[in-house]
């Protein structure tokens, strides 16, 4: 069993990681209000996974004879100024997540908690995915600017992206 710093560490993050979620239905929800459904498809695919962070969170405190506190959380942001803005903002909040893990692996460490350091190598490999695929939705939607028909283009692109849960 872990520290009761780490435990407390650890429950934020699950609550964190349901929050995102959260987020990132509100961001599907608002590209499902202006028609552009391939974009909130990768958002209810991006919330699923984030789902699934969670838990895999969730499990490992268990597996550690640890206790999960779940709490409520500040309702996400509704309105973005454009697809931009929402993938932007999207990327700041997973670098708020990437500084999250790396705080919970200097925890980790400092108390040698190597199972728990374990269990973050992933999810640190995991933030580096999640901000590379912000980031090019990002290049793009700069070179796209106001190309409607290019929009629509990445709209189908984007529609096609699915949510399979890792193996490991």
């Amino acid at each position: 069993m872990f520290s009761e710093n780490l435990a407390q560490a650890l429950n934020d993050q699950i609550n964190f990681e349901f929050y995102s979620a959260h987020l990132y239905l509100s961001i599907a929800a608002y590209f499902s209000s202006i028609d552009l459904d391939g974009f909130a498809n990768f958002f209810t695919v991006q919330a699923e996974e984030e789902k699934f962070h969670a838990m895999k969170f969730y499990n490992y405190v268990n597996e550690m004879d640890g206790r999960v506190l779940l709490k409520g959380f500040e309702n996400p942001p509704v309105y973005f100024d454009s697809p931009l803005d929402a993938f932007e903002k999207s990327l700041a909040h997973e670098k708020t997540v990437t500084k999250r893990i790396y705080n919970l692996s200097d925890i980790a460490l400092e108390e040698r908690e190597h199972a728990t350091l374990s269990l973050l190598r992933w999810f640190i490999d995991e933030q580096v995915e999640e901000e590379k695929n912000l980031n090019t939705v990002i290049k793009k939607l700069k070179r796209i600017e106001n190309d409607m028909a290019a929009l629509y283009m990445l709209d189908s692109e984007l529609a096609a992206r699915v949510f399979v849960p890792p193996v490991n």
